[in-house]
């Protein structure tokens, strides 16, 4: 964690519910870090349902493997996060390294290890000792309380300058039901299915199956629309987790994602997705500027994501926005290499709403000075209108400063 939080940060935390069926941990079990939480133990008294969403990468981490073998069981009753390392890239070590935290949460909650749900951030490359759990689980299960959310966020932070919450309530068939959420982040952040770490817990009584469409759909326009850096991490993973509390209120328990019942809840946890995903970004390693990077007129929305994408993930756009200069010819380089269908021609920019350019040529009517005072906002969104269809696709994204090497050049020291 950084010594000064981003100036991005929210102004405050929302009151962070207990949820019911859930309790939690923290602990120091001093992987990396000194005198500061690193594990988390989130622990579900009855078999939660269990939804997740994990990176593409083709190097996934020990604990990715492990979650996606467990998840076709559909129920949780312990979760294990870590950060300080990612146990990622550490071979055979990290697979025994996954099987003995499983089995050390089982024996503290009383479950199957095939019931526990791993995650590590951190450094990859590193064997990560699991005995140091072994140690601390069991004093956690005893001591986990429902009214711990924010010291749960605080505890998976590895660069991040701040914890990351968000909290939503909804109906379902007349039933109010309550959905909590965390998110770490920071760096190496190109989600491709699920970013970083994020754990979503809700009352709801919906089936695993139901759960998981519902989590798949959503992670389209918020977690995969995001991008720090463009380097998609080893160890993404975003899981949603159904209590079921809220039936002992009446609440019919719901099998079908397609069920109209389920719209508000839908609704409801797109909006804490997105609110999550953007915290990540504001939380960018050293940033300054969020970003918001508007895609109209493409041929499909996948092409305009696309488009969208290679302008988030220019290093040049980036910089650019860090110096507040509204350089828009590397908007245009951004648009071209993209590899997606685009007339030059037809192109406009905007940043903010100053049209910078149109139909090919700088503006007629620019004006350096307007466009300056919109980059230096804290909050820019770039538009463009690429011309050739009705595809749109919005990303975000932070500016690229001096800090972002800073804190990357020397990481594991």
């Amino acid at each position: 964690m950084s010594g000064s939080v981003s100036p991005l940060a929210p102004k405050s935390y929302p009151a962070m519910p207990s949820i019911r069926g859930v309790r939690m941990a923290t602990a120091e079990a001093g992987i990396k870090y000194k005198n500061r939480t690193d594990v988390l133990l989130m622990v579900f008294d009855e078999p939660a349902a269990v939804a997740g969403v994990f990176t593409r990468s083709r190097c996934p981490s020990a604990p990715v493997d492990l979650c996606r073998a467990h998840l076709s069981g559909g129920a949780a009753r312990a979760v294990v996060v870590n950060s300080g390392n990612a146990n990622a890239f550490t071979g055979k070590k990290g697979k025994a390294a996954t099987e003995l935290t499983a089995q050390s949460a089982a024996e503290a909650v009383g479950c199957e290890p095939t019931e526990v749900f791993l995650a590590s951030t951190g450094v990859i490359g590193e064997p990560l000792d699991a005995t140091k759990f072994a140690g601390v689980l069991g004093a956690m299960n005893e001591r986990g309380t429902g009214d711990f959310w924010l010291e749960a966020a605080k505890a998976i932070m590895t660069t991040d300058t701040y914890p990351k919450v968000a909290t939503r309530t909804a109906e379902i068939g007349g039933t109010t039901v309550t959905i909590n959420g965390i998110a770490k982040g920071a760096g190496m952040i190109a989600p491709d299915m699920a970013t970083m770490l994020s754990f979503v817990v809700t009352d709801a009584a919906i089936a695993p199956a139901a759960l998981q469409a519902l989590l798949s759909d959503g992670v389209g326009p918020t977690f995969n629309s995001v991008t720090v850096d463009s380097d998609t991490s080893t160890s993404d993973t975003l899981m949603l987790f159904a209590t079921g509390a809220a039936a002992h209120d009446g609440q019919i328990p719901i099998s079908d994602a397609a069920s109209p019942t389920l719209a508000g809840f839908r609704a409801a946890l797109n909006d804490l997705l997105k609110d999550l995903a953007l915290q990540v970004v504001r939380d960018g390693e050293g940033a300054r500027k969020m970003v918001s990077v508007v895609v109209e007129g493409a041929e499909s929305d996948a092409a305009a994501k696309r488009i969208g994408l290679s302008i988030a993930n220019s290093p040049l756009v980036k910089t650019a926005v860090a110096g507040e200069d509204a350089n828009w010819g590397r908007v245009v380089m951004a648009v071209g290499k993209s590899g997606e269908l685009a007339d030059r021609d037809r192109l406009a920019i905007w940043f903010g709403d100053v049209r910078v350019a149109v139909e090919g040529e700088r503006d007629p009517a620019y004006s350096e000075a307007a466009a300056t005072a919109v980059m230096k906002e804290q909050d820019i969104t770039i538009r463009v209108e690429i011309g050739l269809g009705s595809g749109t696709a919005t990303v975000y994204t932070c500016d690229l400063t001096k800090e972002y090497v800073e804190i990357n050049g020397d990481y594991r020291s």
